[in-house]
């Protein structure tokens, strides 16, 4: 058997769960729920690895790391055509 202390951190419940439950969800990690569309794009095998590995070097998720270029690429406008 593996040492306990040793991945104490790995998907540790919090010591106190009803103050975490009702913290702000500031201190939380924003769900997805705050999103109100899905997009579904084909990509090939080779593009979800490198998505993936890109993620995960930068430590964030696919789906944070692709909003981020979607606001950068494709800013709110102030209305008119570009």
């Amino acid at each position: 058997m593996s040492n306990s202390r040793s991945r104490s951190g790995f998907a540790a419940r919090p010591g106190d769960a009803e103050r975490w439950v009702k913290a702000p969800s500031a201190e939380r990690r924003p769900s997805a729920d705050q999103f109100t569309a899905r997009l579904t794009i084909d990509v090939t095998p080779e593009m979800r690895r490198r998505l993936k590995l890109a993620a995960l070097h930068r430590g964030e998720t696919v789906a944070d790391m692709l909003r981020a270029l979607f606001e950068r690429e494709f800013p709110k406008s102030d209305g008119g055509a570009s």
